[in-house]
């Protein structure tokens, strides 16, 4: 088997996230965006110490369960993986994939299950669109990177996982500046001007922020932008229009300055009750009705640890606590909650959010957990772990340990960095009691994880 050749074979399996699996003369070959039977002819891309890796050219022949995809930019749009599955088998594939990682890093569990989105469609809060051409030297491109690609941009006009708003803000947005021809920013050369587009959006309260990231490369008229986009025809409100420059040279949304061009720059959204103001770079889940199961079963597995009583005078940890919508979640079950995150924007934002919810009892410390956990003079007696998806680095999982709780839950938005860091919280004493899965993210490869943990007593 050679870097090149092309072979036809049936996916057997697709490990996470995306990884199918064909046997081929008793080799193993894995492919990326298949389903479990479909029939494919692919390319072989790589063959080291005996794995070998492929590329789909051509579906042969569809899965007997695959269906047509509700998104046309299925396919070409890097976003979505799975929606050539119904709902239900979608559903079933993250379950067993998450359930096949953790079966081997932990022993005996109770597994409950993948717990559904609400919206399989139109649940996303936040978009960040990327300008660029469909091909080299093409016509401007907004959208996202093709599937596969580095370079090239599709535009997703009819985007099937955010609401209308979001498509109809798009292509407003790529219409006007194709009519400025202004410049996109190159991202091997370092030149041009338009960047990326961000835009967020309320479920509950229907605010929209939108915010053009730039480089000072070009002037921009942001003024006219601004009247194009309020006198739009739209289901939500645009309560602010932002201008935020960017001159770094990663491909990343971020802010050397941001103008307020309209409005403010924040928007309002609930959760559970409770309210949060939202800042354009700050963390909130994307998917919001997805967020309060994801929550709800949260503060059930805290509950039931703790009883349930908010006069239990138990100090409870949030770490990487984003915004702190898990620390107000569970205000009420602690005597206090101290939220870590390293995002100062963030924090700032979490602290405000309490004040709006009238929570006296939580502290934000920005910084990194790795610091900060050793400026912290009070001990916890519960700990909430939600961290990036690479998982906790490992000095501060070792220090997290050290505290020595009695239980602790641990979010994940990638089962295998949680996979890896369960096989050093179990080596260290605790044991995996129940873990559930919510699926955030229809469509695509990814879902999350709750894990409840007990210390083990020898």
């Amino acid at each position: 088997m050679k870097k090149g050749q092309i072979f036809e074979g049936v996916i057997e399996s697709v490990d996470f996230p995306n990884k199918g699996k064909i046997t081929i003369e008793d080799r193993v070959v894995t492919v990326k965006n298949g389903i479990a039977g479909q029939k494919v002819r692919f390319s072989i891309k790589k063959v080291r110490k005996g794995k070998a890796e492929g590329i789909i050219t051509e579906v042969l022949e569809k899965a007997p369960d695959e269906i047509a995809p509700a998104c046309r930019h299925f396919g070409m749009c890097g976003g979505c993986t799975y929606q050539n599955l119904p709902y239900e088998a979608q559903l079933s594939l993250k379950e067993s994939q998450v359930r096949k990682l953790l079966d081997g890093v932990c022993e005996q569990y109770e597994f409950e299950g993948i717990k559904p989105s609400p919206n399989p469609f139109a649940y996303r809060n936040k978009m960040e669109y990327s300008f660029g051409d469909e091909y080299k030297d093409g016509p401007l491109a907004l959208g996202m990177h093709k599937r596969d690609s580095f370079h090239d941009i599709v535009n997703v006009g009819e985007c099937q996982i955010v609401d209308t708003d979001f498509n109809t803000i798009l292509c407003a947005v790529l219409a006007f500046f194709s009519e400025k021809n202004v410049s996109f920013y190159h991202r091997m050369r370092h030149e041009g001007c338009l960047r990326h587009l961000l835009v967020r959006k309320g479920k509950k309260m229907g605010e929209i922020l939108v915010d053009l990231v730039t480089t000072t490369q070009e002037s921009v008229d942001m003024q006219a932008l601004a009247e194009e986009l309020l006198a739009l025809q739209l289901e939500g409100k645009i309560v602010g229009i932002l201008h935020t420059l960017n001159d770094s040279v990663a491909d990343v949304v971020q802010s050397d300055e941001t103008r307020v061009i309209f409005g403010q720059d924040y928007f309002y959204e609930e959760l559970l009750g409770l309210k949060f103001r939202i800042s354009p770079f700050s963390f909130f889940q994307t998917n919001t009705l997805g967020a309060e199961v994801l929550y709800e079963t949260v503060r059930e597995y805290v509950g039931q640890i703790m009883d349930g009583e908010a006069d239990t005078g138990k100090v409870l940890f949030d770490l990487y606590s984003g915004t702190g919508t898990i620390a107000q979640v569970m205000a009420k079950v602690a005597k206090k909650v101290i939220g870590v995150e390293i995002v100062e924007e963030a924090v700032e934002a979490a602290r405000i959010n309490a004040r709006l919810n009238g929570l006296h009892n939580c502290e934000f410390i920005a910084g990194d957990v790795l610091k900060v956990l050793d400026t912290i003079e009070v001990r916890p007696d519960f700990i909430i772990l939600d961290p990036p998806r690479d998982g906790i680095h490992p000095k501060a999982l070792k220090k997290i340990i050290d505290y020595g709780v009695e239980r602790m839950v641990y979010i994940s938005c990638k089962p295998t960095s949680l996979a890896r860091d369960l096989v050093v919280l179990q080596e260290r004493g605790y044991r995996v009691e129940r873990v559930c899965c919510v699926d955030m993210f229809p469509g695509t490869v990814h879902t999350e994880c709750v894990v409840g943990m007990r210390r083990k007593h020898i």
